[in-house]
């Protein structure tokens, strides 16, 4: 089976130094940069998650990804986040959905960050012109995507958006919850107690290893777990990363 993967990427840069000392002029420690390592994010990742698991998919994103940056300044030995740095963070030019042909391809996953690449009518396109729709999106949840099949959020963003839910969008939902896993339709999908070391990019694994093990099985209720022990395995590593 063929997938589409449509969003907003960006490259993800996480500078590992280390701090020894305070700077004189003010209370804040100084970083000493150690090494580097990038990767492609946000609909990137899930792209190349999909590509790790051996699915045939394709990716339509902004084409500017390789200059909207998100550094994330680390303790090379805590892990602890001193600071993100963000640049070109507002130029994601609208996605025109109406130029892409989305009967070629069996699942469209649309990955919004809700940058602006894609508005809520194009979403509602999406969902209208295709029958199998998964979407992982930033934006309060409404009427425009009743069409969508499948609907993952995380436990904050339902928190959010759950007063402006109806029954038909709430039969959607599948809502991880983190250490506490996922539910769908009342039904919990716990994962075992695993040390955390960054959940950068764990819910785009999520979402990739999910569709992945759809589009074998079509089952939605084995695809979660899948998602679920993808998603906890690269919880333990440092950084974005690639099941």
């Amino acid at each position: 089976m063929s997938v589409l993967v449509i969003g907003e990427s960006c490259l993800d840069i996480f500078m590992y130094g280390e701090c020894k000392r305070l700077c004189p002029e003010a209370p804040v420690p100084i970083f000493s940069p150690l090494h580097k390592i990038e990767n492609k994010g946000m609909a990137y990742n899930v792209y190349n998650n999909l590509q790790s698991l051996s699915v045939d998919c394709s990716l339509h994103t902004n084409e500017n990804h390789k200059t909207i940056t998100k550094t994330r300044f680390i303790d090379e030995k805590t892990n602890h986040m001193f600071m993100r740095l963000d640049r070109h963070d507002q130029s994601y030019k609208r996605c025109n959905v109406r130029d892409i042909d989305f009967s070629q391809y069996d699942i469209i996953v649309i990955s919004d960050y809700n940058k602006g690449f894609l508005l809520e009518e194009d979403i509602d396109f999406i969902g209208r012109a295709h029958g199998c729709v998964f979407l992982d999106t930033k934006k309060i949840l409404g009427r425009w995507c009743s069409k969508i099949d499948f609907i993952k959020i995380n436990l904050d963003e339902y928190e959010k958006t759950k007063n402006f839910l109806d029954q038909e969008i709430l039969k959607k939902l599948i809502i991880t919850m983190g250490p506490a896993g996922a539910r769908y339709n009342n039904v919990s999908y716990p994962v075992p107690k695993v040390e955390i070391k960054d959940t950068s990019g764990a819910g785009d694994t999520f979402v990739a290893a999910m569709v992945a093990e759809f589009t074998k099985s079509q089952n939605i209720h084995e695809s979660i777990k899948f998602g679920n022990r993808c998603a906890t395995k690269v919880v333990q590593k440092k950084g974005v990363s690639i099941i």
